[in-house]
């Protein structure tokens, strides 16, 4: 425990004044705040931050005060000693200048980042190379906060094991651009998926969210599947495949594609649909957004019966996709209406934010094909789920470790608030 601590005036205000952080650690227990609290009020001393964590019930907490009054100060600390000693907290007294206060206060005004790193299981390698990054760009680490649950070692979860550390930065990028490609290069190396964003108000306050449908919501290529009915899977699959790679032009592939199923006999839509996999995570995902308040809709590529079976069965709000046509039971191998491609998602994500009333940068979007591209890149949020190498380099953000639901750390939310949502 540190008894002395040098005086330093301060004159940022119109008084000279002393700022002085004091800094506690040690076990935590109830009412150890409150106590505290309480000395410094009764000697006036002005709170201007404080931050706390505990950890294993061990207390870290720091409280930067300020006086004009000498004696008032030397009382508190006084009596602080006292308090601390008898409630088992070590303290320390830190003297900050003009100059030092100054510069904090003209660093609150900066663009802040919050840095989120996920996967199954996250080692000290793992937050080692992210940090690493982090620090080349200039960064300070403020905070460094757990957003997964729990983890209990020797019971088995009913969710996939995942890991997720949310760091809060403060200073200036130097290169956005290099940034990203490092991140992108860790992801590879180490099965982790790290994402940058601003931490301003958008993040903190999305209210939509829209999902590409196949091999975003589930795991299959819904045309693939029929494909197969048809017995052109091979055909179409090729097709499918330099689509999503963004070698062909989505609207001349699709069409190539439905060409090929006609006279598909259309009773074997329903034996498809209940055959589809609903992706890991997609449940508990789209089950926490309506808890919450969030509107979710399906942007999809595919075919409108079966995103109208998954808005049924998840409890999607909306849905846009491509219409297949039949007649006589048969599949014409055509499509009615406008096809959705790339364009039109993005064309779609915009009607429903003004619908909502909202800022695009509310809006989140989930895909995971070329097509998926130009609705990614216009959300405030725009995730890459386990997606094709082109389309990870260039959307904001992607997630390839861990299920669907991991998109909600990137939201910031924690399990242990999900687990009651």
């Amino acid at each position: 425990m540190i008894l002395t601590y040098n005086s330093c005036r301060s004159t940022t205000s119109q008084f000279m004044r002393e700022i002085i952080l004091i800094s506690f650690l040690g076990p935590d227990q109830p009412n150890q705040f409150t106590r505290l609290m309480q000395v410094l009020s009764v000697h006036s001393l002005q709170i201007l931050d404080v931050g706390q964590a505990v950890i294993h019930n061990q207390l870290t907490l720091g409280i930067v005060v300020a006086s004009d009054n000498e004696t008032a100060t030397a009382l508190a600390m006084k009596e602080i000693l006292i308090l601390a000693h008898d409630i088992g907290l070590t303290v320390r007294f830190k003297p900050i200048s003009n100059a030092e206060y100054d510069q904090w206060v003209s660093e609150g005004g900066r663009t802040r980042y919050i840095v989120t790193a996920l996967a199954p299981e996250l080692t000290a390698a793992h937050l080692q190379a992210v940090t690493k990054i982090v620090s080349s760009q200039g960064f300070n680490i403020e905070t460094v906060t757990r957003l997964s649950g729990r983890l209990d070692l020797d019971a088995e979860s009913q969710f996939p094991r995942r890991a997720c550390v949310q760091f809060g930065l403060s200073g200036q990028m130097l290169d956005a651009q290099a940034m990203r490609a490092a991140c992108l290069s860790l992801s590879g190396e180490l099965n982790i998926d790290v994402a940058v964003q601003e931490d301003n108000a958008y993040r903190r306050n999305r209210r939509l969210v829209c999902f590409d449908m196949d091999s975003t919501l589930i795991e299959q290529e819904v045309i693939d599947e029929l494909a197969l009915e048809a017995g052109v899977g091979e055909q179409v699959a090729e097709i499918t495949e330099r689509a999503m790679q963004g070698e062909l032009d989505f609207q001349q592939s699709f069409r190539a594609r439905v060409a090929l199923l006609k006279g598909l006999d259309a009773s074997v839509l329903p034996k498809i649909a209940e055959r589809l996999t609903v992706t890991e995570g997609a449940e508990r995902l789209i089950s926490t957004l309506k808890a919450l308040g969030y509107k979710t809709a399906i942007l999809s590529g595919g075919f409108q019966y079966f995103a109208e079976y998954l808005q049924a069965k998840l409890g999607i709000d909306e849905v846009h996709a491509n219409i297949l046509d039949v007649q006589d039971g048969l599949v014409t191998g055509e499509v009615k209406g406008a096809i959705v491609d790339g364009a039109r998602k993005a064309e779609l994500l915009r009607q429903l934010a003004d619908k909502m009333g909202i800022s695009l940068e509310q809006a989140m979007a989930v895909g995971d094909g070329a097509n998926d591209l130009p609705m990614l890149s216009i959300a405030g949020l725009g995730v890459a789920f386990r997606a094709k190498p082109l389309v990870r380099q260039n959307a904001n953000q992607a997630i390839s470790s861990v299920g669907l639901d991991g998109v909600l750390y990137l939201l910031g939310m924690q399990d242990k608030d999900l687990n009651r949502a």
